[in-house]
């Protein structure tokens, strides 16, 4: 069935060209959310929508346009994050560039009154090469929250000052997120009214050279930012098939449902929801009936800070020790190759494993060894990172590119080229099929899980954070010279 009926792509047609982006507060997440539980429902699932937060405000993206009117005619290929200004209508005004200090801020102050203002764009942050340690988690987010704090007092000064929007240098493709200080709004009388304006990197040169050259250029931006009152609720939807034997235990195949609204979310992550919502489909089409309950997870609010994931976690802790597996998948559309298991599981995974392969010998699938790891400290690039932080077993499933269609992610990670097109469908037919099969397999185990050796011991991880701090200080130390 999963290869003659598999309908993984007619899913993903409708969430991306009936809702597109759906960033959480959305009228398009709203939608998709009640849309994902109808189908839950048309094939005889049981539904949560398990209300995980509310915002302030909502948002609603419109069109958008621009151009350059002076000294000559020009399209402008832009984008703008989520919750943010847009303009009031049409508006045309001049270009400057943001001071370089107090004193030329000053000279300027007139000039930027009722302009356009061209970031100095930040000098780009070197890779860290492969064997340097990574800073902890709390140093990571006490470096964002720094760099965040002095973007806002920049930004805030220009906008004291009159200005109507900032213009900063954007690779292309054009990578859009949100205005993160939709965290801080207490209610409508929090929006922003500085219009931050992500522009083509090619065309901002261009720009930053007419305007250092004291030339009048004039921009025009059309630019259809809505909000919603507020407060907003989000949901996480949760389709239930219930355990005929161990009904308490849990198998959770899962997928964030909310998505950037600059592209229509195709990859990040209609991949993950279209593949889970495919694998319960073929479960249920199939008359399967688990032991353990697989609980079909359309997360709320990844792209926010895992909020829908945290929210479940926080109130669902006395049911983490039942939860036998989590099979989260939030990456690029490539096909599974294999999973990495510990050798306590190697016995439970392995009939699976050799299920997967007779299915389609193009894509063969193998177990790989797992190595013990520190459980995350705090939340982490995906879903699944707050089930990690309580030691429940979050597999990893490797992907790759047999066929050469050439994909690659960060040319789609939360840019403008996050579409439909961008998707593969043998491998996301395929990614579904092998998805119903480890997570309708694990449910049917007569135990769950061992957890031996999944997560090193507190003590071990500890002992490997403090060298890896101790590292970092030594190379700090030596840089100084």
């Amino acid at each position: 069935m999963g290869k003659t009926d598999n309908r993984t792509m007619r899913h993903l047609d409708v969430l991306c060209h009936r809702f597109g982006g759906r960033p959480i507060g959305s009228a398009a997440y709203d939608n998709a959310a009640e849309w994902a539980g109808g189908k839950f429902k048309e094939w005889g699932m049981d539904v949560l929508y398990d209300e995980a937060g509310q915002l302030p405000v909502g948002f609603n993206r419109g069109p958008w346009f621009g151009k350059m009117t002076s000294p000559q005619s020009m399209h402008l290929h832009f984008a703008t994050p989520s919750y943010s200004a847009g303009t009031r209508g049409r508006v045309v005004a001049p270009a400057v560039r943001e001071p370089k200090d107090d004193e030329e801020f000053a000279r300027m102050k007139k000039r930027i009154s009722g302009a356009w203002v061209l970031l100095t764009p930040e000098p780009e942050k070197p890779q860290p090469k492969r064997d340097e340690p990574r800073p902890s988690f709390r140093e990571r987010m006490r470096q964002r929250e720094l760099e965040q704090e002095k973007r806002a007092a920049r930004l805030k000064k220009l906008e004291d000052a009159g200005a109507l929007g900032v213009i900063e240098s954007a690779k292309v493709p054009i990578q859009a997120m949100y205005n993160k200080d939709i965290h801080k709004w207490k209610s409508w009388q929090d929006l922003p009214n500085l219009c931050e304006i992500l522009l083509d990197e090619n065309q901002f040169v261009l720009i930053q050279r007419m305007v250092s050259e004291r030339r009048r250029v004039e921009l025009e931006f059309d630019i259809r930012n809505y909000f919603r009152m507020g407060p907003v609720p989000y949901h996480n939807v949760i389709g239930v098939i219930p355990g005929s034997e161990f009904p308490d235990e849990y198998v959770i195949i899962s997928g964030h449902l909310d998505a950037y609204d600059v592209a229509t979310g195709a990859v990040d992550n209609g991949n993950g929801v279209t593949t889970s919502m495919e694998a319960a489909r073929l479960i249920m089409a199939a008359g399967g009936k688990p032991r353990r309950t697989i609980l079909v997870t359309l997360w709320a609010g990844e792209e926010f800070g895992i909020l829908g994931a945290g929210h479940w976690v926080e109130k669902n802790k006395d049911r983490l020790p039942r939860v036998s597996a989590m099979f989260n998948r939030d990456g690029g559309p490539t096909v599974p190759t294999g999973i990495y298991v510990t050798k306590a599981l190697w016995a439970d995974l392995e009939p699976l494993s050799r299920i997967i392969n007779s299915i389609n010998p193009d894509f063969p699938f193998e177990l790989k060894e797992h190595k013990a790891r520190p459980r995350p400290q705090g939340p982490g690039g995906s879903d699944s990172s707050v089930f990690a932080m309580h030691g429940v077993p979050t597999f990893w499933l490797p992907t790759a590119d047999p066929r050469g269609y050439d994909f690659r992610y960060r040319e789609i990670w939360h840019t403008e080229s996050d579409l439909y097109q961008k998707s593969i469908p043998e491998y996301q037919e395929h990614a579904a099929i092998v998805r119903a099969v480890l997570a309708y397999g694990v449910a049917n185990l007569d135990h769950l899980l061992a957890r031996d050796g999944f997560y090193l011991s507190e003590k071990e991880a500890e002992a490997l954070r403090k060298a890896a701090a101790k590292k970092r200080k030594k190379q700090a130390g030596s840089a100084t010279f």
